[in-house]
């Protein structure tokens, strides 16, 4: 209900802007900020996703994304491109500051910090509230899987590098058969 209330009062806020702005400089000049900015948060939200698939496939499957600055960086600029695409200009002056450094950390933290609450609920809730606490001497069935992919993951991580090919280059000579011509004379 509160965040029906809040996208509410957020439309009501971005109209009133528009309002107003359109007041002060021409509406058509609003009007051609909104298609600009759905092209650019469009452009932008293509190239963010296409970059950090693989790292959403991943958080999929494990639950944990990786802390690669690369990714966090182009998750914020995702957002950013969300919020051009939005008609507002509201939106459009958030999705602005999303493109500054210290604001993409504060958020990338923030994302952080909720994905792990998230699965610490999860977690809770399949093992019935037993997730971290021990409960007549038995431990946690889980926690020793989840160090094991923890420890996978490191491993992965550390071993591999995007930008480094490991390979063998060898000469190759192909048989060539050739045909041969014979002379064949008329008598």
């Amino acid at each position: 209900m509160n965040l029906i209330l809040a996208v509410l009062i957020g439309a009501i806020l971005e109209v009133a802007v528009w309002i107003g702005v359109a007041h002060f400089i021409s509406g058509w000049y609003v009007f051609f900020w909104f298609i600009i900015a759905f092209v650019i948060g469009f452009k932008l939200l293509r190239s963010s996703a296409a970059t950090i698939m693989p790292q959403l496939q991943q958080l999929q499957m494990t639950g944990q994304l990786s802390n690669d600055p690369v990714v966090m960086r182009k998750i914020a600029l995702l957002i950013a491109g969300i919020l051009l695409m939005i008609p507002g200009l509201i939106s459009d002056v958030i999705a602005v500051l999303l493109v500054l450094p210290p604001i993409q950390k504060l958020l990338v933290n923030a994302l952080m910090s909720a994905m792990a609450k998230r699965q610490q609920a999860m977690m809770n809730k399949m093992m019935g509230g037993m997730m971290g606490a021990e409960q007549g001497g038995a431990q946690n069935p889980f926690a020793d899987l989840m160090r094991q992919m923890q420890d996978m993951q490191n491993y992965q991580g550390s071993s591999r590098d995007s930008s480094v090919i490991d390979g063998e280059a060898r000469e190759v000579n192909p048989d060539r058969q050739k045909i041969e011509m014979k002379d064949v004379k008329k008598n």
